[in-house]
């Protein structure tokens, strides 16, 4: 088998996520963060709209956005649904992560090209990031909860409402190993061949 297949397939299937409480707080040097980014931006994107866009926290940043994104969830949450519980989650989410992305997708010029592949190339490019980290030996996690798909999120972040917010990335180390993966549902029930 070709090494350099055997490569791009080991980081492929090691790759893991890692929930912010189980980093270390150890410093991930911002060159490394700006390494995966250049990968980021070598994603697949039709009409070359390169869709991606990033928002990058480091240092007392991460704790400023986690504060923000807390008293967010605080304020745009119906009194009923609030809990003291979710709040302090997201207050201390990136306490022990190095740094916190936003990755978004900004709505290109280009009606004719769809949405939905504007999406997709983001998503790509976040994938190349999980996978450059893991390369790396820096843990990951791409999160959706809290406030990440709320439309005040935008507003916070400044975005036009045409973006998307597809997620917010932590990034750190772990002293943990990375657990075995598993997929339950068996590759022969996902593919038909057409032949």
């Amino acid at each position: 088998m070709d090494t350099l297949f055997t490569q791009i397939s080991d980081v492929i299937r090691h790759r893991r996520t890692t929930k912010p409480p189980k980093m270390n707080g150890q410093r991930v040097p911002d060159e490394q963060i700006g390494q995966l980014l250049e990968l980021a931006d070598w994603a697949p994107t039709h009409g070359h709209t390169e869709p991606w866009r990033f928002k990058v926290y480091a240092g007392d940043k991460v704790k400023d956005f986690c504060l923000s994104h807390a008293e967010l969830y605080k304020h745009q949450t119906d009194p009923e649904k609030y809990t003291e519980e979710k709040y302090e989650k997201l207050l201390h989410m990136g306490d022990l992560a190095s740094h916190i992305i936003v990755a978004y997708m900004h709505r290109g010029n280009l009606p004719k090209i769809p949405a939905l592949e504007e999406i997709a190339a983001t998503a790509c490019a976040i994938q190349n990031i999980l996978l450059g980290a893991s390369a790396l030996g820096i843990a990951s996690y791409w999160g959706s909860g809290g406030m990440a798909y709320h439309p005040a999120m935008k507003e916070m972040l400044q975005l036009r409402e045409e973006d998307v917010v597809l997620g917010i990335l932590y990034f750190g180390y772990s002293d943990n190993p990375a657990p075995a993966g598993k997929r339950v549902i068996p590759l022969k029930e996902k593919v038909e061949w057409v032949s």
